[in-house]
């Protein structure tokens, strides 16, 4: 069926809105929602038009630092439906990723919604998991992905996820996806989460709450039997300059050279130097887990410290699990789950505040590993 798909504008308001409620019993996008994604620049809706009516609507959304476009939503009305509009309008999104260099195109599709799944698996789109519990009436969704260059899909490390259950757990969190990596049978929840964290807390953030920093991170690790190596590009107290209080940087200098001292002791490997991403890769693939600090402001737009678990990469791509979830954004698991970061994109976000600080943590299977105390 001939129809012309073209962005939507806010005079679509009316019609989205009324789309919406005749296509889904649950989990609607509100008309304050589509407002806001109209109005964002890092969402793109496209609608179906056939002599002035819409009868269909897809929506993007796209994450500021990695190479992910998001479907988050796709309707068609009953009256088009058979026709060939949605398959248009799936057309339609992947030029729009395409174009906003975005070569990765993921989505979630309800388990029992087989017409929609039945639509991407023929236009090329292969599942790569599960969501449970998911939708407002707790059902599953599967998740799909499509590589819009002909290069295959990778082969990423199964590593688990794990939300972070707190602003200040990432840290704790991305060790957690990393030991379980290489321990399956570690079981991962909020307890050894906040363990974690109070063993490796070295800074103060502005809400009086500390983050990890990454010798306390090594030192947790070599706690539960694992290998562990370190590289940072500093030898200051990491992190210092994210607090202004003079007596925060002297409890910080202090839990530092202790953790420091620690770590001498205990004979961890410690290098004062930049892992370049080809010395990354090859300690990835030799079985090592990296954790790796980077700004969060390329990706969510705020200055702080975060860590993420390296988990693949390919030509163009660098994969981590992001353990932070942008709710407020429209973000879901999928979006933090092998993020795909451009390669160039990933050197400059490795780095955090004024000094550029740089740090690695290496984790690997450890020969003896029964000191641990989790698990």
């Amino acid at each position: 069926m001939p129809c012309q798909i073209r962005p939507a504008v806010v005079a679509d308001l009316d019609a989205l809105v009324a789309l919406e409620q005749a296509c889904f019993a649950s989990d609607r996008i509100s008309r304050r929602q589509f407002r806001y994604m109209l109005s964002r620049a890092r969402a793109k809706t496209l609608v179906a038009e056939d002599a002035g009516q819409i009868l269909g609507y897809v929506m993007l959304l796209f994450s500021k630092a990695t190479a992910v476009a998001r479907l988050y939503s796709i309707a068609v009305g009953a009256a088009a439906r058979g026709r060939g509009v949605g398959r248009a309008l799936v057309g339609a999104a992947e030029q729009a990723a395409w174009q906003a260099e975005r070569p990765f195109v993921r989505l979630e599709i309800r388990v029992d919604n087989q017409a929609s799944r039945a639509l991407f698996e023929g236009l090329g789109y292969h599942q790569f998991g599960v969501l449970s519990d998911y939708y407002e009436d707790h059902m599953e969704a599967v998740r799909y992905e499509k590589m819009l260059t002909p290069a295959p899909s990778p082969a990423l490390t199964r590593v688990p996820f794990y939300e972070q259950t707190l602003d200040f757990t990432c840290g704790s969190s991305a060790l957690m996806m990393a030991m379980k990596a290489l321990e399956p049978a570690l079981t991962l929840d909020r307890t050894l989460e906040l363990r974690i964290w109070r063993e490796a807390t070295t800074i103060f953030m502005t809400s009086g709450h500390g983050g990890c920093g990454p010798f306390g991170l090594a030192l947790a690790a070599l706690r539960r039997g694992f290998a562990v190596e370190l590289y940072v590009n500093d030898r200051g107290v990491p992190l210092v300059d994210s607090v202004r209080s003079p007596e925060k940087k002297e409890v910080m200098r202090l839990v530092h050279e202790d953790m420091l001292a620690e770590v001498t002791r205990l004979g961890i490997p410690l290098t004062y130097a930049t892992l370049t991403l080809e010395e990354l890769l090859a300690r990835f693939e030799a079985g090592a887990m990296p954790l790796v600090l980077i700004s969060s402001y390329r990706i969510y737009e705020e200055r702080f410290p975060h860590w993420v678990v390296v988990t693949g990469f390919d030509e163009h791509f660098v994969y981590v699990h992001d353990p932070y979830i942008d709710y407020e954004n429209g973000e879901t698991p999928s979006d933090s789950i092998n993020m795909p970061i451009q390669k160039s994109e990933f050197r400059r976000m490795a780095r955090y505040g004024r000094a550029g600080l740089q740090a690695v943590v290496l984790i690997s299977r450890g020969e003896d590993e029964a000191g641990r105390t989790d698990g």
